[in-house]
């Protein structure tokens, strides 16, 4: 589109420059707001820092891009450290408390597919991306599973991240008040643990075998699917315990971002910037609804207001996990079951969910 007269065009700051001075400035932008996100305590730095570096350089016109062999390998390692946190206590608490489990997850999935109805039946959003961007459960699997569906993957990670953000802060300060506690402090971040070649090499032959197996046959986002499955049976069946350290899972975390930040034009931002109300009314109304269903779980299940609080959020499972830990009077198994019932549930029904509404937008 041409620009008003007088007007000259909004320049491109990386559009003409060299593939390494681009992949330079990322990666210290990404380093630098990563240390800043850290130091504040937010949630997912490692993933939310360089995302945000990636928009940045996208917007203005970078041309490199994360090679797919990378990104394949970053998808799977998120699956491996999904299958990781599939323990048997949240099964056998499932099990025992099956009916309430089953309400609360349903009617979040619910109220949160409405919510993407909404915005797609006012038109913020296309229905499929809508549904994908508001659905509860671990948001960068979500993000994966979108663009494997067609959905768009920037503005899904816009409305999956924001709400991350704004759950974790509230999760965080609730957890301090009810806890009594002085704030939400995890344990420190051992970054370089010391290596283990033989547990090493188990993640690195699940992922690859995992990702493999997920692409030949051929399941919706393949290398996060095929992993998590192939790590939840070696996890549960054979006891394996992965070795995931936190440099790894960082590199993966920052493989992702920057492959979808740099993805954003400075089309995709508008469209996000005006679509920003709404969408900031659709995460309130997400988070009183799980606010309400947990004050009835706890009221059903006699289970204290915090663990059904934490159990409800409709965060992301890593986020949640960490306040849930930090917070000794919380039943984490009872937590982080209902956090996975959930995001299991989106992976089978929201594929249906979405081409249903996206048909129906269509009619």
């Amino acid at each position: 589109m041409d620009s008003p007269a007088g007007e000259r065009p909004p320049t491109e700051l990386l559009a003409h420059t060299s593939s390494a001075f681009q992949w330079a400035t990322i990666l210290l932008g990404s380093a630098l707001l990563f240390i800043g996100l850290e130091a504040m305590g937010l949630p997912a730095a490692a993933l939310i820092g360089p995302m945000l570096v990636g928009v940045v350089a996208g917007v203005n016109g970078a041309t490199v891009r994360v090679p797919k062999p990378l990104f394949a390998g970053a998808q799977a390692i998120i699956g491996i450290l999904i299958a990781r946190s599939i323990e048997p206590e949240m099964l056998t608490a499932f099990a025992d408390d099956w009916p309430p489990f089953l309400l609360g997850v349903v009617s979040t999935v619910a109220a949160s597919s409405f919510l993407g109805w909404q915005i797609s039946r006012w038109k913020i959003l296309p229905g499929s991306t809508a549904v994908w961007g508001s659905a509860p459960g671990a948001a960068t699997a979500m993000v994966l599973m979108a663009g494997a569906f067609g959905a768009d993957a920037r503005l899904v990670a816009f409305m999956q991240y924001l709400r991350v953000l704004m759950v974790a802060g509230v999760a965080a300060a609730i957890a301090a008040l009810i806890g009594g506690e002085a704030g939400v402090a995890p344990e420190p971040v051992v970054w370089f643990p010391p290596f283990e070649p033989l547990a090493f090499a188990t993640v690195a032959g699940v992922a690859a075998l995992g990702a493999a197996g997920g692409w030949l046959l051929r399941l919706p986002s393949p290398f996060v699917l095929g992993a998590m499955t192939l790590g939840a049976a070696l996890h549960l069946g054979g006891g394996v315990d992965f070795q995931l350290p936190h440099w790894l899972l960082a590199a993966s975390y920052a493989l992702i971002g920057w492959t979808i930040g740099l993805n954003f034009t400075r089309t995709i931002v508008r469209h996000a910037a005006r679509a920003l109300p709404q969408v900031l009314g659709s995460i309130v109304a997400l988070m009183l609804f799980c606010a309400g269903m947990a004050l009835v779980l706890s009221h059903w299940l006699g289970v204290d207001i915090l663990t059904a609080y934490l159990a409800t959020s409709p965060g992301g499972m890593d986020s949640v996990a960490i306040i849930a830990a930090a917070s000794s009077s919380v039943n984490m198994s009872f937590v982080m079951a209902m956090q996975l019932g959930r995001f299991l549930v989106v992976l089978l029904l929201g594929p249906s969910i979405a081409r249903l509404i996206a048909g129906r937008m269509r009619v």
